[in-house]
């Protein structure tokens, strides 16, 4: 009797199991940073191609994905600023920052001609605080012997939404310059002394191609995709640096912390370029919430592990550069760490 009961009980199981199995997953949502849409449109296209998994990314700018990914409505979001401390107070929970490329914040405008165009963080900090208004300014001037500055007025372009670009280039302009740091500090979003805003770095981009003498900050695959010029900035060790591969790669030298939250604005290597930035996928550490399957967490995990590996095959060919060998190994580690119902994920 009793081996009639453990098999019946085993045969109930076994069917029930049948009747509860997980959906199967066939598309991921995320969104956040615009910052490095160009680029995880690609991987994305590629990753279905490889796996048919379906990823649909909204690119709603840094603060938007943050505060999908808390409110617990995307499976990942995208930020190119770490959440701050306010943020992961609301998170209600530890969540993992995962670096998936580097890349550089450009200085872009909109000139007769398209000239070359030397910045100093002096004069950048000048220009948006508004001190600066004509582009023949003596101190633009200055910096630019041989170039015809014409008298015109001096737009500024800024984004109007919670930006990871806005926070890395604040964070550059509060490290070089105090009367910046006092007057408006760092920010995904601040109130802008001069300007008008933009959503999103296609907003800036469009504003800036329309309007004669306007300047303003976006990703650099924006503005080479648009063909838009882009100015040389200053560094620490006083060189005019171009933003490109190595000169990115260059400013990504520095000691990274285990968690992988750091800013690289103003190396101090020569050949550095000095507003750059990581840009990173963040997840819940602990995925059992919501009634979230467990095969879904699991998608997201494969995910980002191919993003981390194979798909930073498609960086360099779209601007942004690589992860160095010690942040891939971070990295890892990082995702070793996500857990379902404390167990790690498999992936």
């Amino acid at each position: 009797m009793k081996k009639l009961l453990f098999w019946v009980s085993a045969i109930f199981l076994f069917i029930s199991a049948g009747f509860t199995a997980e959906p199967k997953v066939e598309s991921l949502l995320g969104a956040g940073a615009t910052f490095p849409y160009p680029l995880y449109s690609k991987m994305f296209e590629e990753y279905y191609n490889f796996t048919k998994m379906k990823v649909n990314y909204q690119a709603i700018g840094s603060g938007g994905g943050i505060q999908q990914l808390v409110s617990k409505t995307v499976d990942f979001g995208g930020t190119d600023a770490p959440m701050n401390a306010n943020e992961k107070k609301a998170a209600k929970a530890e969540v993992i920052h995962i670096p998936t490329c580097l890349g550089a914040v450009v200085l872009t405008y909109n000139l007769p001609g398209d000239p070359q165009i030397n910045f100093s963080p002096e004069i950048i900090s000048e220009i948006f605080l508004g001190t600066i208004t004509k582009w023949n300014d003596p101190k633009i001037a200055e910096a630019n012997k041989g170039v015809m500055l014409p008298d015109t007025q001096i737009t500024v372009v800024h984004r109007s939404d919670g930006s990871g670009t806005t926070f890395t280039f604040t964070d550059y302009l509060s490290t070089v310059s105090p009367e910046w740091k006092s007057k408006v500090g760092t920010g995904k979003s601040l109130n802008w002394p001069v300007g008008i805003g933009g959503k999103g770095n296609p907003g800036v981009t469009a504003y800036i191609k329309q309007l004669p003498g306007a300047i303003g900050y976006v990703e650099q695959a924006y503005a080479v995709q648009n063909k838009m010029p882009m100015g040389k900035i200053k560094n620490k060790a006083g060189n005019f640096i171009s933003a490109d591969l190595k000169s990115v790669m260059n400013a990504a030298n520095v000691e990274i912390p285990a968690n992988a939250q750091v800013s690289i604005v103003d190396t101090s290597a020569p050949d550095g370029y000095p507003i750059c930035t990581f840009t990173w996928i963040i997840l819940y550490k602990e995925q059992a919430y919501g009634g979230r399957p467990q095969n879904r967490s699991k998608e997201v995990v494969k995910l980002i592990w191919w993003m981390i590996h194979e798909g930073q095959q498609y960086n360099e060919p779209l601007f942004y550069g690589r992860l160095p060998e010690k942040v891939v190994k971070l990295d890892e580690d990082l995702l070793d760490s996500v857990v379902y119902n404390g167990s790690k994920i498999n992936k």
